[in-house]
């Protein structure tokens, strides 16, 4: 799995969002988290004050950036996965930023990634199915590489 520091990190960079608003986002889904360590899960590998970020605390971002761009839904609301995978990832950059298939196609092609629709579409099946296929690392580096390039200023 792609690092999950580093998808934090891009997904900051990506959006352009301020310490607060990362707060914020964490908050969208009833978790509190400080700054200092935002900070902390923000540095780099080498820093000595840099923390590992976990899945879960991942997964509760990636739900509150879902209801940051999308709005809150009724009933209850996800429980944030204690381990993810790049399909998890995946799947909920694509519900956070309302993606169709051919919008996720047009987000790798600006990463000079291309892969056939029914491809993208096996990293969405449950994973019993037998059509099912695990994200691989470089396609969802790539995908958050064409996020940068559609959605940073």
């Amino acid at each position: 799995m792609v690092n999950v520091n580093d998808i934090l990190r891009r997904i900051r960079y990506t959006f352009d969002f301020n310490d607060s608003k990362m707060i914020e986002i964490f908050a969208l889904a009833g978790h509190e988290i400080s700054r200092a360590q935002i900070s902390d899960w923000l540095k780099k590998d080498d820093d000595p004050a840099y923390k590992d970020l976990d899945d879960n605390h991942l997964a509760i971002f990636l739900n509150g950036l879902i209801i940051e761009k999308r709005g809150k839904k009724e009933g209850p609301q996800p429980v944030a996965e204690k381990r993810l995978n790049n399909n998890i990832v995946l799947r909920k950059l694509k519900i956070a930023l309302d993606l169709k298939d051919d919008n996720i196609l047009k987000i790798l092609a600006l990463a000079d990634m291309r892969i056939s629709k029914h491809e993208l579409s096996a990293f969405f099946r449950k994973p019993d199915q037998e059509q099912f296929r695990p994200c691989k690392d470089q396609i969802l580096r790539n995908f958050i590489h064409g996020m940068q390039i559609k959605y940073h200023n």
